[in-house]
């Protein structure tokens, strides 16, 4: 994608968020992202999180790339960043939306690769995690990738979520954060507390829970199917999603 068809580099009126509910009824539309990959995250998440927890030149790891919305934003904001996915069809998009050119910009690079084993990033090498993981098979990405953690169940999910846990916790320098986004899901009326599973699964790992926060959801129209069901069977539409930020003490 060449620089002369990109409209606008930055966001309008960008600011830090200063607490810990997150809104963005405005997904974002700078540079070259799109809501075009099912279940990526806006970016107002990355800048805001890059922003905070990182500096220019550092090197950022994003090992669920999925559709690139963490690479751009690090490549605008000057950091250096490894996307990592074990999809190809994300590789692709990941190439096609960091193939930009702007002036003092991060460098990106895109590998093939399980969450669960970066055997090719060293210890403590990183300076910041941001990532978004998939929901269990809430959105399953393919139907017979082997690796591809949003075939797994509930169960099997956070199984293997120890492993990407630990793994976070090895490649990350001390004193440096880690921050991912995860959501619920329901089964029977009740709810799957997914995130918070998962986020004793890194605090298990030697992180500390530095921040909670709650992400607004504006996709989930009360409609059709779902609204019918939610009144009928008197259960509430998750509108939410947590966004743990992890720190890795520096003893």
């Amino acid at each position: 994608m060449s620089p002369h068809r990109i409209k606008k580099w930055e966001p309008d009126h960008f600011e830090l968020e200063l607490n810990t509910v997150w809104s963005f009824p405005e997904r974002g539309n700078w540079a070259t992202h799109d809501a075009k990959y099912r279940g990526n995250w806006s970016p107002y998440i990355p800048r805001n999180l890059i922003l905070r927890y990182s500096h220019e030149r550092d090197l950022i790891l994003d090992q669920f790339a999925g559709g690139g919305t963490t690479l751009v934003e690090a490549k605008l904001l000057t950091r250096n960043i490894i996307g990592v996915d074990v999809n190809d069809s994300a590789l692709i998009r990941c190439h096609e939306k960091c193939d930009f050119e702007r002036i003092n910009s991060g460098v990106v690079e895109i590998r093939k690769g399980d969450a669960r084993h970066l055997d090719f990033i060293q210890n403590e090498s990183v300076d910041f995690i941001c990532t978004h993981p998939p929901y269990a098979n809430i959105i399953e990405y393919s139907s017979d990738i082997e690796n591809d953690l949003s075939r797994c169940n509930v169960s099997e999910f956070l199984a293997q979520m120890k492993h990407v846990a630990t793994e976070c916790y090895r490649v990350l320098k001390k004193g440096k954060f880690c921050a991912i986004l995860m959501g619920d899901t329901r089964k029977n009326g009740h709810v799957i507390t997914m995130s918070f599973d998962a986020m004793k699964l890194f605090e298990a790992a030697g992180f500390k829970t530095k921040e909670v926060i709650i992400k607004e959801q504006h996709n989930c129209k009360a409609t059709g199917y779902w609204k019918t069901n939610g009144i009928k069977f008197n259960f509430l539409l998750l509108a939410h999603e947590y966004l743990f930020v992890f720190k890795k003490m520096a003893h």
